[in-house]
């Protein structure tokens, strides 16, 4: 079994709690004997996969697979042209050089509900959503992506695994995937 669910901000990618005030994936309901497959952080949103399958974290996430990953990030001021070009080709956090993703102004920009609690707004500071596209995963990669070249995440939201949609499941409502969505992760 393949479940997706829309995590909410401020919910751990586990079923046990780690002395923060965050929320644990055992207040969902989910069903005995899943795990998440990946991780999101608390302080990012949207799909998360959890499955009884073992083997699945490599399938998914290891990067020799090639399998995407996309993400919406809420970021400050507008990103030019070859900052985009540089999130693209790889960015240089510390030691270590991101693999070639794809980066992008969303056009038209996404109308995405608002998020409890809000995001910080600097009227002196435009913000916009650019999509990215990865096939890794470090800890935090899109926050210290988007941070290097001069573009702090404000909100971020997985949107996508693969060519499965998150599409209009509501944060904090999960299902179990379909075959014809199965077969939408795995491409």
């Amino acid at each position: 079994m393949i479940i997706i669910f829309n995590k909410p901000y401020g919910v751990l990618s586990q079923f046990t709690a780690d002395g923060s005030a965050n929320r644990t994936l055992s207040e969902f309901g989910f069903p005995k004997g899943v795990y998440a497959i990946g991780r999101l952080d608390a302080d990012s949103e949207g799909m998360l996969l959890l499955s009884d399958e073992p083997g699945l974290n490599t399938q998914l996430l290891d990067p020799k697979h090639a399998h995407t990953r996309c993400y919406w990030a809420q970021v400050e001021n507008i990103p030019t042209p070859e900052a985009l070009e540089q999130l693209s080709s790889g960015v240089l956090i510390k030691d270590y050089t991101t693999m070639p993703a794809r980066a992008w102004m969303l056009d038209p920009q996404p109308n995405v509900s608002a998020r409890t609690p809000p995001i910080r707004i600097r009227l002196s500071i435009p913000d916009c959503w650019i999509g990215l596209e990865l096939i890794e995963g470090k800890n935090r990669q899109v926050r210290k992506m988007t941070a290097a070249v001069g573009h702090p995440t404000l909100r971020l939201i997985r949107v996508s695994m693969g060519t499965l949609q998150l599409g209009d499941l509501a944060p904090g409502n999960w299902v179990e995937l379909s075959s014809n969505q199965r077969n939408d992760l795995f491409f």
